[in-house]
């Protein structure tokens, strides 16, 4: 089930779109202002933004901006602005689609369903890997688990992009240690087991009750297996 924004300061207008996206199988998010939209944005896994401009506190203009500083999900704008010039003046800032009130439902809809769709093909190129509740952006180089940013070394982002592409394998110390830094594993190198500890606890600082590492006795290291 997809989840869409709605920043809308017009209740009734607010109530109509998340009333009419439910019908469609979407789960509506609505928003009457644009405080805190980023950790709204990252915090409740949004798939879509609809965003009115004429918005209390920060115009649609300036959240566009701040949306595009910590996303690049999809933004449609609603908007009474009808201006060729608005249009692209909105595109530059990084809108992804225009919608000018009012607004008919039904094309509201498909414009939804079409960015979406590119949305997904996007996000497939660039390789955005997933485990569980854990989300690793290989393009952007962030780690996200629970909505929460992990703080990873460029190192314990390489080993956890390794084990999270190829889930099925184990890997062995030595693989992992060539893969990583490019140099031939010795048995009392301690490296290997300090990060992979670290990126362990910096996991479970975020979800203590889940496990994400197994050591394979003896061999090394995969993703976790039930």
């Amino acid at each position: 089930m997809s989840r869409i924004l709605i920043i809308e300061d017009d209740k009734e207008i607010l109530k109509i779109l998340s009333d009419f996206l439910s019908g469609y199988g979407f789960e509506a998010v609505g928003k009457t202002d644009g405080r805190c939209i980023c950790q709204i944005i990252r915090h409740q896994n949004i798939d879509l933004v609809l965003l009115d401009l004429m918005l209390p506190y920060k115009s649609g203009d300036q959240l566009l901006k701040e949306i595009r500083s910590c996303s690049d999900l999809p933004v449609i704008v609603i908007s009474a602005r009808v201006t060729t010039q608005n249009k692209i003046d909105l595109l530059r800032l990084g809108a992804d689609d225009y919608i000018t009130k009012p607004f008919d439902l039904d094309e509201t809809l498909a414009r939804i369903e079409s960015n979406l769709r590119r949305s997904k093909l996007q996000t497939f190129q660039k390789k955005v890997l997933k485990f569980q509740e854990l989300t690793l952006d290989t393009g952007s180089l962030t780690a996200y688990l629970k909505g929460v940013e992990l703080s990873l070394t460029a190192k314990e982002f390489r080993i956890l992009e390794l084990l999270m592409r190829y889930p099925d394998k184990i890997f062995s110390k030595a693989n992992l240690f060539q893969s990583i830094w490019g140099s031939e594993y010795l048995s009392e190198d301690n490296t290997l087991n300090v990060h992979i500890s670290h990126l362990r606890n910096k996991l479970k600082a975020v979800s203590s009750e889940n496990e994400y590492i197994d050591t394979v006795w003896g061999i090394g290291y995969r993703l976790h297996k039930d």
